[in-house]
């Protein structure tokens, strides 16, 4: 393998590009952008979601269309500079400084067929944007719990659905045809019967393999469901989540749900109520008839005093209600474990490290409930594991580090402390700027397997700024 120019962020950036070169490029990219650092929408081009990491490329293409993204390509193997993604940057994973940077979001088709119940979705299209465009037809995409995530990304890591998960399984089941441009600057478009080696390992390995300009989804006939969420003081968290325990045991998987200890911030954007308060959400989707969902969820509304119940029959276009993730750039990191099973010596340890007495460094520590589809595999077969998961453990802080990163010190007690319940798997689309080995989210098997691929597609590592899969040697 030949590596590429990545130089350390206090390097700087390489040696300025030739003039001449960067002129051909911008006169080649006809419908998007091409920047260097000291143009004026520089800056803007290149902002994330989440504020954890900034990226100071040497150059930045906003592309338009895939004879952008192949422009791109060329360029930066010609010019030996590694290749970094950007939709909408909610997951900080690594600094793309000194490199070329592919931003996407001028890429947002939606194209509907009701008839096949498939859509077509360009790169830089938002998990808001797909629901709206296939609900005027009656159908769904699998979408995740944010509106303003992008649906490629959130598919190509799995795509974990609040809303759709137990029912129908990872996002990426249902993907039918992904068009990527590889390190050779070609377009392909592959499928389970067109290059199906690649089309196995782009379904679960993000953008170790190229830059993924369209995918087609198939829809779900599925555009009402009941839920919400229920929301108990943190003083109460004991009986919430042993009750949730008891609940998560035996309901169908049409219901997908979740339970949360929140600290939530004493600001506007929260329900007056909440401020400032320490509480456990517990989050609800049942794809069933809703009085049916009420029956399921009884045990839980008298678990414990409520302060806030949402539940009731929902349009899908609200499912980014369930979680009330924030909608405006933010500064959060990650962590997660996927775990076998979740019994009652499991919620004392998250209560003793996050319950009610505790204050820890980070806002969030979730329980997500697995199992249903999510356990089998639908469609042909992809690089998604974590299907023998039942529970994820997910914490997130929204604090920069300080002395000592307490917000890590925390999450790795946590960890470890699931340890005697965790799979050994964690979940790439939940890990920003995790310390957690990218091969700790796939078997040995899938690793060497998708290591092996990317030497063939991707043999000098030109997509490395990503939870990075490295090229097998000698293949």
């Amino acid at each position: 393998m030949i590596p590429l120019a990545s130089p350390a962020a206090d390097e700087g950036p390489p040696a300025v590009l030739p003039a001449e070169d960067v002129s051909t490029l911008a006169g080649g990219v006809t419908g998007g952008v091409v920047l260097l650092p000291d143009d004026t929408d520089y800056n803007t081009e290149c902002a994330t979601f989440n504020l954890a990491v900034t990226h100071r490329p040497a150059i930045v293409v906003g592309a338009a269309d895939t004879a952008d993204v192949q422009a791109a390509v060329r360029f930066a193997t010609a010019h030996e500079l590694p290749v970094a993604v950007l939709a909408t940057g909610h997951q900080a994973i690594v600094p793309a400084d000194g490199a070329m940077m592919i931003t996407t979001r001028r890429m947002s088709a939606v194209s509907v067929d009701p008839d096949r119940r498939r859509a077509v979705v360009q790169a830089g299209v938002l998990a808001q944007q797909a629901v709206d465009g296939a609900v005027a037809f009656g159908l769904a995409p699998t979408v995740g719990s944010s509106p303003n995530v992008g649906v490629v990304g959130f598919t190509l890591g799995g795509g974990l659905s609040p809303t759709f998960g137990r029912s129908f399984g990872w996002a990426a089941d249902y993907v039918h045809a992904i068009e990527v441009v590889t390190a050779d600057g070609e377009l392909r478009r592959v499928s389970a019967t067109d290059e199906p080696d690649l089309f196995w390992a782009l379904r679960g390995s993000r953008s170790n393999m190229g830059v993924v300009t369209a995918i087609e989804l198939e829809l779900h006939e599925a555009t009402r469901f009941y839920g919400g969420g229920l929301y108990f003081s943190g003083k109460d968290a004991a009986a919430v989540l042993h009750a949730y325990r008891r609940f998560a045991t035996d309901v169908p998987e049409r219901l997908t749900s979740s339970a949360a200890l929140l600290r939530l911030p004493d600001t506007p954007s929260v329900t007056e109520v909440l401020r400032g308060t320490f509480v456990v959400h517990v989050r609800i989707a049942h794809l069933g008839d809703s009085a049916e969902g009420a029956r399921l969820v009884a045990p839980l509304r008298q678990s414990a005093p409520l302060l806030l119940d949402t539940l009731g029959d929902m349009s899908i276009v609200d499912f980014a209600s369930l979680h009330h993730d924030a909608e405006e750039p933010l500064y959060f990191r990650e962590w997660t474990a996927m775990l076998s099973g979740y019994e009652r010596d499991t919620v004392e340890a998250m209560l003793e490290l996050a319950g009610p007495g505790t204050e820890p460094p980070a806002e969030c520590v979730e329980l997500r409930h697995m199992g249903g589809a999510l356990g089998r595999q639908i469609g042909p077969p992809s690089a998604v594991g974590n299907r023998d998961a039942e529970f994820a453990v997910w914490i997130m802080s929204m604090r920069p580090p300080s002395e000592g990163d307490p917000e890590q010190v925390f999450a790795e007690r946590v960890l470890a402390r699931m340890r005697p319940w965790s799979t050994g798997r964690t979940y790439l689309n939940f890990s920003s700027l995790t310390t957690t080995p990218v091969r700790e989210a796939y078997s040995p098997e899938t690793y060497a397997r998708l290591r092996a691929l990317k030497a063939v597609y991707d043999p000098r590592d030109v997509f490395c700024l990503n939870q990075n899969i490295v090229p097998a040697e000698g293949t």
